[in-house]
């Protein structure tokens, strides 16, 4: 079950609807939020979104009638805030390939299923004139490099978030059968600019911490966390232990979150919750101790919360074997921080 099914739920009437389902709402009989898992998407027929088709080539050529580059030292993009791209049209690209304009300081590069949030011009090789232009728009655009053309997913996979980046792709790799509205005719090598605004973390990355005397330890077996709960631990009070430090963005109150995360009853030991696949929500409609204790800490990070029963499911979850008044033990993994939508 995805964190927004639960956003229209309240805590004491809480029924799991499918397999692996995790309950982190905050109890409430008030309106639920919008859907945090809608996304927005670029208004142009040709914008990265569009389905991908066929599969990636190193030899396609953009048109018969071009003799296709071998690299993209012939292009020219200016410095500007929005860039403007000159192409001595007509042009072609012999091999789908990224050139670096501004690279990034960042640690965090762009993982090859990474969720990302960029600004964009697209510029057709064979015109020389730009199709699709979210800085004209006005508004980043998130989109998966799984959901984009192959062209994308080759071009920004491996990447520093915060950098500037050209990639040329060819017409096997963009749009293989054209897209008329756009002016794409099948075959027509393209021209990204793009600035890599975020991504998603696929798994923790950055400084280990150790964790405090008395917390319970993390192992990981398949992929998965696993917890040994120290004997007679106490679940009375918020814990919150840090066991990776992530260099993303620190979550606010407002922020909007993609995690990973599984939960253990804290007396039990039992799992409880399984919901090991990125999921999201705003913070601030999730269960209270979530909020308190996810609050500062930031993407790219795995935390351990121990929650008291009064600050997560005080009526319990019997379906899940959860009794009334037990705490639970959350392991979780931040793989995004947005700010809310506008």
């Amino acid at each position: 079950m995805r964190l927004s099914e639960f956003l229209t739920r309240s805590r004491a009437a809480l029924a799991l609807a499918a397999a692996g389902a995790i309950a982190l709402t905050a109890c409430s009989a008030q309106e639920p939020a919008a859907d945090p898992t809608a996304t927005q998407s670029a208004s142009s027929a040709a914008s990265p979104e569009a389905p991908a088709t066929g599969e990636s080539s190193t030899d396609a050529l953009p048109t018969s009638a071009v003799e296709p580059s071998a690299d993209l030292s012939a292009i020219t993009v200016s410095d500007a805030d929005v860039p403007e791209v000159t192409v001595p049209a007509p042009w072609g690209i012999a091999s789908t390939q990224t050139k670096v304009l501004r690279e990034s300081s960042s640690t965090q590069v762009v993982g090859e299923n990474a969720r990302v949030t960029v600004n964009y011009v697209g510029v057709n090789g064979r015109t020389g004139e730009p199709f699709d232009s979210s800085y004209e728009r006005g508004a980043p655009v998130p989109f998966s490099l799984d959901a984009v053309v192959p062209g994308f997913k080759i071009g920004l996979a491996g990447q520093k978030v915060g950098s500037r980046v050209l990639i040329g792709m060819t017409g096997e790799d963009g749009y293989k059968d054209g897209n008329p509205q756009a002016g794409i005719e099948a075959g027509d090598s393209l021209l990204f600019v793009v600035d890599i605004i975020s991504a998603t973390f696929e798994e923790p990355v950055g400084e280990e911490v150790t964790p405090a005397e008395g917390v319970p330890s993390v192992t990981v077996t398949d992929g998965k966390p696993e917890v040994t709960i120290p004997e007679g631990m106490s679940a009375d009070s918020l814990v919150v232990q840090p066991l990776i430090k992530g260099p993303g963005a620190a979550i606010a109150a407002d922020s909007v979150v993609t995690v990973k995360y599984r939960a253990w009853g804290a007396t039990s030991g039992k799992i409880i919750l399984d919901g090991w696949g990125p999921q999201t929500a705003p913070l601030n409609t999730l269960l209270p101790g979530w909020q308190t204790g996810l609050l500062e800490q930031t993407a790219g990070s795995r935390v351990l919360l121990v929650v008291p029963a009064a600050n997560s499911y005080p009526n319990g979850l019997p379906d899940q074997g959860l009794p009334a008044g037990e705490g639970l033990v959350f392991v979780i993994d931040i793989v995004d921080v947005q700010a809310p939508q506008q």
